[in-house]
Order: structure tokens, then sequence, then C-alpha cells
């Protein structure tokens, strides 16, 4: 079954926290971001981590993603 209101189906925190390392580093998330796990020391398991316990953060960095997804699209 699709869900096309949900942009984020099937795309774990994981995927979506690699990708936008890859794409705009550490440095970039920490400024737009600023939570200590993308400033200090940053590795996916601790964002993870921090990320997995704190929905505000989490859905900063989906939203972000997601908009990211759109306008790539376009």
């Amino acid at each position: 079954m699709e869900h096309p209101n949900d942009p984020l189906h099937g795309i774990t925190l994981e995927a979506v926290l690699r990708k936008m390392v890859d794409r705009y580093g550490w440095e970039t998330l920490a400024d737009r971001i600023p939570i200590r796990c993308f400033m200090f020391d940053p590795t996916i398991k601790s964002s993870l981590t921090f990320l997995r316990k704190t929905p505000w953060a989490r859905k900063k960095l989906e939203d972000w993603y997601v908009y990211d997804a759109v306008r790539k699209v376009k």
C-alpha cells in the first residue's frame, strides 16, 4: 500500500541522517540544527541515539530532508 501523503514512508531515520550528512556535512547540519551531537565529535550512532529521544530535533531533520527532496524533484 502506498502512502502518498507521507514522503518519509519506508525511509529510516538512519537513511535520512546519512543522506543529509553526505550531502551537507556535519558542519552545515550543526549550523542549521544546533545540537551537540552534530557540533562536537559527530557520529551517526550518537546522532541517531539523540534524535530518537528528541522529537523536536528529529522533526527538524526530517522536515529539512523532505523540503530538500521536494526541491530536488522540481
